[in-house]
């Protein structure tokens, strides 16, 4: 890896910020409990040019990488709008890996030009009630029918259902006995939200809440042979092509979040005064602070690496999960330092911290949890027997 300035990464940087310098922290937080998704800054988002950085160019995207997709998401959730911010735009900055690499030209044709123009809004539904992690245990299922398939079941977890058109979704097309390996007999589809065959419920949660996150009950939903994506039967194999990528830059999140409440609560500790001088000038404050910068940079250059060999298409399983687990881990220590450099008041909503402590524990469960990277790196890193 070069660690020379790259003068293209530093204008992305430059640009994001300003474009993110017109949504202060009061935005999110009206937004955040007002339970209202974030449009200007959508829009915004969109104006700028940044839906679609990895689509190739011949779609009208920006055909760059995870790196460069990375460095965005760091961007909107260092700037205080944490996973509000992130989520509202990250399936169109990334989250089209599975059509990109596996999709046909009719369905690339057809759809990645409209999500670079900011019209298409999708949402991934793979997630269930009774499967959770153990994708393989997916019950939802597509039936073969004429000019396609119909599909049936539950999905839960499902962020931005309400504004979706779409949901690339992946459901078991033939029961999982029959096949040779546990990850057979699912497939991927691009389908339609027909809201008269889905019923779409919101989930209330803890934080994120600009962004909605639903539970899908599916009923006899119709999806045409013409959007599949890639092979019936395979979508597993479809669904991998973005997974390593997604925890570089969900983990490049974390990293933004933490930054931002590591940036508040350094200018917190410079100017409350206690017993005649700074709160900072304790080492009980200081040095939790200071740890937390060490983690956050630490994080950032294992999640640099990952991305540079995802680009650079060489092996990042370990790194990928690696950078996840690190990113995480800083981020909510990060968070959890700030609370308490501004003890009371931090606890309060006036100072924003709350919130980014509320979206830094996500990120320890979110794409996947902690445990599961650890189960990942034991089996497939050190060699150990599988545990689950």
């Amino acid at each position: 890896m070069d660690f020379s300035v790259d003068t293209t990464h530093s204008d992305i940087r430059e640009a994001v910020r300003a474009l993110c310098a017109r949504f202060p922290d009061e935005y999110w937080a009206q937004h955040d409990r007002d339970e209202e998704f974030p449009w200007d800054f959508y829009k915004a988002v969109v104006d700028g040019g940044w839906l679609g950085l990895t689509v190739p160019a011949e779609y009208g995207g920006g055909g760059l990488g995870v790196t460069e997709a990375a460095i965005v998401e760091q961007e909107i959730a260092a700037s205080g709008a944490g996973m509000n911010g992130c989520s509202a735009v990250h399936i169109g900055i990334f989250g089209f890996e599975s059509i990109i690499k596996h999709g046909s030209e009719d369905l690339k044709k057809r759809f990645l030009p409209r999500l670079v123009e900011g019209d298409l809004h999708v949402s991934f539904a793979v997630t269930e009630p009774d499967a959770g992690t153990d994708t393989t245990t997916i019950s939802t299922f597509a039936t073969k029918v004429e000019g396609g398939w119909s599909i049936s079941g539950k999905k839960v977890w499902i962020t931005k259902a309400q504004e979706a058109e779409r949901l690339i979704i992946l459901c078991r097309t033939a029961p999982r006995e029959d096949g040779r390996k546990r990850t057979d007999g699912m497939t991927l589809f691009f389908a339609p939200m027909d809201r008269e065959r889905v019923t779409v419920r919101k989930i209330p949660k803890l934080g994120r809440n600009a962004v909605d996150t639903n539970e899908l009950f599916i009923d006899d939903l119709f999806v045409p042979e013409s959007d599949v994506i890639g092979e019936v039967g395979k979508g597993f194999r479809a669904i991998l092509a973005g997974l390593n990528a997604e925890r570089v830059i969900s983990a490049n999140a974390s990293i933004g979040i933490g930054r931002a409440a590591l940036r508040r609560a350094t200018t917190y500790a410079k100017d409350r005064t206690v017993f005649g001088r700074p709160i900072g000038q304790n080492q009980a404050i200081s040095h939790p602070l200071a740890r937390a910068l060490v983690q956050l940079d630490a994080a950032d250059l294992v999640c640099q690496r990952a991305a540079w060999l995802i680009d650079n298409d060489e092996p990042s399983g370990k790194d990928a999960n690696e950078a996840k687990f690190l990113a995480a881990e800083a981020g909510f220590f990060a968070a959890d330092a700030a609370l308490s450099a501004h003890g009371g008041y931090g606890y309060s909503k006036e100072y924003h911290i709350e919130r980014y402590f509320r979206e830094a524990r996500l990120m320890r469960i979110a794409p996947i949890s902690q445990e599961m990277v650890l189960n990942y790196v034991a089996e497939h890193v050190l060699g150990l027997p599988r545990s689950y």
